[in-house]
């Protein structure tokens, strides 16, 4: 195989030599968007399963599935006939009612943490083209209809509201919403991040209830960050749970819109819990509860009657490490039967279950990850879903029936897929990428059929031949332990065998993540190919604990964390390093987060390895970083005290050799600013030079405005000057 591999990289190497005719600046990638992608924004399928609609800049259009032709637009953001509202800013999403009769338009988005923001919402009407805002009591957050169209609800200030779309009549369902203290209707911030969920009221069936979440946050210990530009700098503080530090306590809460009364459900005695999501079944007074331990070693399903709050088990299960929360829980239009993916037979897979719980039957099979269910159609008894069935660097789309014996593959070449699906699953929308190949957006009966191309991005394809890149290939290599692991690299354009190269390693490491896929990139994709045509090779290794690859592999860092990832990274230079066309002398690693944390660990710990490292916002203590992730991995600290400290950063600082540069926001929400700080402290203590720079008031993504661009000049600057 390995033959095969290097065969392959001759060939692209010769390739790209020949078509290479431009340079890639840092310009071209942050200021000019030389390489920024086509795509179609916001799909919709109408519930006909007939259409589909898209957002533009001028509107939302409405296509037909079966032609992929525009048939109409459903609604002109510029309409010169329309007098209620003031011409109003940008559309950036909009939902239509259950009867299509009414849109719900968003705008001025205005973030809070990484997946919560504040917006300003429209409710424009389909039958007579009229506009009208929802509030002029300032934004609000997740606006949502009820079920039957007639009205909406939404959260501000930490409260929730309903809205009558008929009155224009306001209600608020709660009052003691307050910053720091009481959060009702979204979810705190541990919750947005770790759970990735920010939606936390959900409507009933019949639109008669709303159930939702009340967080305390009031024991929730507080972080302050330094925010600058004033006189006097500002702090902004906000509750942060770390490692073995309180949580909120998390209640459900039922709202009855006709008597006005709101119930607590019972969900337990147990404060130290967490809830990381609900939904109500397809029975308007059965409302279903997940609930997790603190440990994350047990998850159960729960069913609340939402008219006595009685508490029925449905579900449990436990793991010697961690059960991951679901990626698909759906309880199926039969009302007798729900899907559920668990990784309980060592793999991620599909599961059928009776509302008593009994399993019925495992649909999915084998050596692979399903990554997602995209559509059920239960009326033909199929399932549509994503998977890592070929490969764990593909995400290709399949099809198999309920009784998991009729398997169709529908995806024709390897590569990284999505579908959209209509509602009557009769058709979908495909977007296919590669590690070469831009977006390519596809229309498709059930059965795979292709009706129509909608954008392949051909210009871009065409301005990447110019700027000669396309040279990323994959590989596997094979530690001293036996242990195959997956790479890319990507080879200077003008590559000779005879010559040799420093190498720069991109990591990221972490349970779960992967990076080692066969799907197009942006920013350091352009930036990767740049560095290779000024004579880089660069490479970037999945090691043990990523994903993709089953729940044993994935799971095998349980209890500490970095040590594995940090071996693996100094195997995978040293692998390179044998390599007749490595200069081993020359030896760069760079990541982000949990990336810096690694590629920090590494240049320490591996000091007769690396030359340089980048890390860019890196945890440097696990102790400083969120409850729900670190525990998930780590136990508490009063538990696995080891597992924290054996593995920092802090504790090896003497044995800085090569050149350092840390980068870290000072807005950084997510991996605070004092990890940083304690690594420079560190490394003073230690009598070690090293580079550092800080974005102030930056968060965890460094960007806005010039940032991105100032970012990587500072990086590739360091690279050139010091490997």
């Amino acid at each position: 195989m390995k033959k095969i591999v290097f065969l392959l990289l001759a060939m692209a190497a010769i390739v790209g030599a020949q078509a290479q005719t431009k340079q890639i600046t840092l310009e071209d990638i942050w200021s000019k968007a030389t390489f920024r992608p086509m795509g179609i924004s916001t799909i919709r399928s109408m519930q006909d399963g007939e259409h589909y609609c898209v957002l533009t800049r001028s509107g939302i259009e409405k296509y037909s599935y079966k032609t992929g032709e525009k048939v109409d637009v459903v609604c002109a953001f510029q309409d010169p006939m329309r007098k209620t509202v003031k011409p109003m800013p940008p559309v950036e999403s909009y939902e239509f009612s259950m009867d299509e009769q009414k849109i719900l338009l968003s705008a001025e988005f205005e973030p809070i943490y990484r997946r919560s923001g504040v917006s300003s919402y429209y409710i424009y009407n389909v039958a007579d083209g009229s506009l009208q805002k929802v509030s002029q009591s300032g934004k609000q957050r997740l606006t949502t209809f009820s079920p039957d169209g007639k009205m909406i609800a939404y959260v501000r200030d930490n409260n929730l509201y309903m809205m009558s779309l008929n009155s224009l009549k306001e209600t608020q369902i709660t009052t003691d919403g307050k910053m720091n203290e009481i959060i009702n209707g979204t979810t705190d911030w541990v919750y947005e991040e770790e759970f990735a969920i920010t939606r936390g009221f959900y409507w009933s069936p019949d639109s008669k209830k709303i159930a939702f979440y009340r967080f305390d946050e009031s024991k929730v210990k507080q972080y302050t960050m330094q925010m600058w530009g004033e006189l006097y700098p500002e702090g902004y503080t906000y509750k942060y749970p770390k490692a073995g530090e309180d949580n909120s306590v998390v209640d459900v809460m039922i709202y009855d819109l006709e008597t006005g009364k709101t119930m607590k459900l019972n969900i337990g005695s147990q404060n130290d819990q967490y809830m990381p999501r609900m939904q109500w079944t397809q029975d308007a007074n059965v409302l279903a509860l997940m609930r997790m331990n603190r440990l994350q070693d047990k998850m159960e399903l729960l069913l609340a009657d939402a008219r006595t709050g009685a508490i029925t088990p449905l579900y449990t299960e436990e793991d010697e490490a961690y059960v991951e929360v679901p990626e698909t829980w759906m309880f199926l239009k039969d009302g007798k039967h729900m899907l559920l993916t668990s990784e309980k037979d060592g793999y991620n897979h599909i599961y059928m279950y009776d509302l008593t719980g009994k399993l019925v039957r495992q649909i999915t099979n084998g050596a692979f990850d399903v990554t997602s269910v995209c559509s059920v159609d239960e009326k033909a008894g199929l399932v549509y879903y994503l998977s890592h069935e070929s490969s764990p660097i593909n995400n290709e789309l399949y099809c198999i029936d309920f009784k998991g014996k009729k398997k169709t593959k529908l995806s024709e070449k390897p590569g990284w897929y999505n579908a959209s699906f209509s509602q009557s699953s009769k058709y979908y929308i495909s977007t296919f990428t590669d590690a070469n190949t831009p977006p390519v957006y596809t229309l498709h009966t059930s059965k795979g059929k292709l009706l129509k191309t909608l954008q392949d991005n051909a210009d871009l394809r065409q301005r990447m031949a110019e700027y000669g890149t396309g040279r990323k290939t994959f590989g596997t290599l094979t530690t001293t332990l036996g242990t195959d692991l997956n790479y890319y690299m990507i080879l200077p354009p003008d590559f000779d065998s005879t010559k040799k190269y420093p190498l720069f390693f991109y990591v990221y490491g972490g349970p779960g993540n992967q990076q080692v896929t066969n799907s197009y990139g942006y920013s350091d994709y352009y930036w990767f190919h740049m560095l290779a045509q000024h004579g880089y090779v660069v490479a970037c290794f999945d090691g043990r604990g990523t994903g993709g690859r089953g729940a044993h592999f994935k799971k095998m860092t349980y209890k500490n964390l970095g040590k594995m990832e940090c071996e693996d990274a100094c195997e995978a230079a040293r692998w390179f390093g044998k390599k007749s066309w490595i200069d081993e002398s020359r030896i760069g690693i760079f990541g982000w987060s949990f990336g810096g944390y690694l590629s920090t660990l590494s240049i320490l710990k591996g000091h007769d390895v690396f030359k340089s490292a980048i890390a860019v916002a890196p945890v440097i203590t696990w102790r400083y970083y969120d409850n729900i992730y670190t525990e998930r991995f780590l136990q508490r600290p009063q538990d696995n005290p080891r597992g924290y400290d054996d593995n920092s950063p802090l504790n090896f600082a003497n044995l800085l050799r090569g050149n350092y540069l840390l980068i870290h926001g000072t807005g950084d929400d997510n991996v605070h600013f004092q990890n940083a700080v304690d690594m420079v402290t560190a490394l003073e203590n230690a009598g070690k030079q090293f580079e550092f720079r800080i974005y102030p008031n930056k968060n965890h993504s460094i960007y806005g405005g010039n940032t991105r661009l100032n970012l990587y000049e500072l990086m590739t600057d360091f690279i050139y000057r010091k490997l």
